[in-house]
């Protein structure tokens, strides 16, 4: 690359950072990239770390030493993660969401980047200081909240399956109680999908009892595995006792009256 202003390297270097979190970069690439000396590159580095900071964008790590360099940890300060998610439980609370049989509809919550974008962001934060490897979700509505939390968290995302697929080659499948109906139903994973021991954090659009989830868990087992953190958009607070005991919540639904039209979705427990 050329060598640019310093105006212009703040600008790619906090890009390149962004674009790159939980990723340790020597101080030599930043040098060789830019054409730059080390002592110059580190001061720019100051001045991004100080921004992040200011800005709430997250937290620049220095490493010193030879295999030294820096780190970038994107975080949403828990002021803004609950401006949002407050704004999203009044959208949520719109009459015209309530479907046949007193569901709620969400869909276009989940298609929505900005909206997918922030409650990663809210998961990634919530779960900075973990050890994980990989994010696990069900198919099919948890997905995007999984690909957009393992985007903060540079990890990659492994699909639990309701019937095993041919193109994944062999699977392990294990049968769950349904929470909410009590059913018993199967759920499977592709035996390359996760190594064994990995530490996984479990992320699913919405809990009721938390069967899908308590199944998850009994799946791992089968890969050895052990649960890091369990994050849920919503859950609900019309049960007596969830399956899953430490989890963090975004938002949780109280109820649903199909016959006033009223919809009660309060701040979940991570605000709390």
């Amino acid at each position: 690359m050329k060598k640019l202003k310093r105006s212009a390297r703040l600008v790619e270097m906090t890009q390149y950072l962004l674009f790159r979190p939980h990723t340790l970069i020597p101080l030599t690439t930043f040098a060789e990239r830019y054409s730059s000396a080390k002592s110059s590159i580190s001061e720019d580095l100051v001045i991004i770390k100080e921004v992040f900071e200011e800005e709430g964008l997250g937290d620049l790590h220095t490493l010193a030493g030879a295999a030294g360099g820096v780190k970038f940890t994107p975080k949403m300060p828990k002021e803004a993660s609950l401006s949002f998610i407050q704004n999203l439980c009044q959208k949520l609370q719109e009459p015209e969401r309530i479907l046949p049989g007193g569901y709620l509809y969400m869909s276009d919550i989940m298609g929505q980047p900005h909206y997918l974008n922030e409650i990663g962001k809210t998961f990634a934060s919530a779960f900075a200081n973990r050890d994980i490897d990989v994010i696990m979700t069900v198919e099919t509505k948890g997905i995007p909240l999984a690909y957009a939390t393992a985007s903060f968290m540079n990890i990659p995302v492994v699909i639990v399956r309701r019937d095993s697929q041919v193109t994944e080659g062999s699977a392990v499948s294990i049968n769950y109680v349904s929470g909410s109906d009590k059913r018993i139903k199967t759920m499977s994973l592709a035996r390359r999908a996760l190594k064994e021991e990995a530490k996984v954090l479990i992320i699913d659009d919405f809990m009721h009892v938390g069967g899908t989830i308590h199944g998850m868990m009994d799946l791992l087992k089968e890969f050895k595995g052990t649960v890091q953190g369990v994050g849920v958009f919503m859950e609900s607070s019309e049960v007596e006792e969830h399956l899953v005991e430490d989890y963090v919540s975004l938002a949780k639904l109280n109820g649903v009256d199909s016959k006033t039209r009223k919809i009660s979705v309060d701040l979940g427990n991570y605000f709390h």
